[in-house]
């Protein structure tokens, strides 16, 4: 069943988003070529303890990890681990923590150094249409509406691959919660959006083909055609005429706009 919160209760997990948005831009400033993405994951996790949140990740049916981070044609769910940064590399971040009882969960992609164009493209849509979907978040619309906003752009403007088998859904005292938020689908169709339901929403979107596999190590998700995709994720709540967005990505941008090594030409 969807979980709907109070007005108090979607503020107590509004700190949550924010610790997520925080860590975020905090990992961020340390991304470049030559580190290993465990080292990332070492450093969001003590950032997240150091500011009161538990890595809700971690032992998540045996995840074992605070962050998951996704690398070039690696879709979700990614291991960090003794992989080397190098230029070019196209980065996921995604995390969830747990604060005051409340959830709060995003991704955001960044690209290391100089990339193709059709990279900065690829990054460039998957954002927007991130925002595309958040427009439809509002009480009397439908999760179809939402679905098929980000679909449209995606694949129908833009010849990308929607990944099918991984969605957005509710978040609140639980990682995952009710309903369900597919990134295709059709207009007017499925559960009928409530206020203060609160969704992830989450497009996870391929520059080729969106046919998927998983890694031997049962967790990490990764394109078959071996090209990259993007992911990016907020936490909105909906309302009457105009949803709130939870989450703070200007916190996280102006991190990937100081870092240098960091390429934000796309936007």
């Amino acid at each position: 069943m969807s979980l709907y919160k109070t007005n108090e209760e979607v503020e107590i997990q509004r700190e949550s988003c924010l610790l997520v948005s925080s860590t975020i831009a905090e990992v961020a400033k340390a991304i470049k070529p030559g580190i290993t993405t465990l080292s990332l994951d070492t450093l969001g996790e003590t950032f997240i303890r150091d500011n009161g949140g538990l890595p809700s990740c971690k032992g998540y049916h045996g995840f074992p990890y605070a962050l998951c981070i996704s690398v070039n044609e690696q879709v979700v769910h990614g291991f960090p681990g003794s992989y080397v940064i190098k230029d070019g590399d196209v980065i996921t971040i995604d995390t969830v923590i747990s604060k005051n009882g409340f959830h709060g969960d995003h991704a955001y992609t960044f690209i290391v150094g100089e990339t193709t164009p059709e990279i900065l493209q690829l990054i460039k849509v998957t954002k927007e249409s991130l925002y595309l979907g958040i427009k439809q978040a509002v009480t009397g619309n439908r999760i179809g509406d939402i679905a098929y906003a980000i679909e449209q752009y995606t694949q129908g403007q833009h010849g990308y691959g929607v990944i099918k088998e991984f969605v957005g859904h509710g978040v609140g005292r639980q990682m995952h919660e009710d309903p369900q938020v597919p990134n295709y689908g059709r207009r007017g169709t499925g559960k009928k959006l409530q206020e203060n339901m609160v969704l992830a929403i989450e497009p996870m979107i391929s520059l080729g083909s969106p046919d998927i596999y998983t890694l031997e190590d049962g967790w990490t998700v990764s394109t078959e055609d071996g090209l990259a995709a993007a992911h990016f994720e907020h936490n909105v709540c909906v309302k009457k005429g105009t949803p709130i967005i939870l989450s703070d990505f200007t916190r996280i941008e102006a991190a990937e706009k100081q870092n240098v090594n960091l390429n934000s030409s796309y936007y």
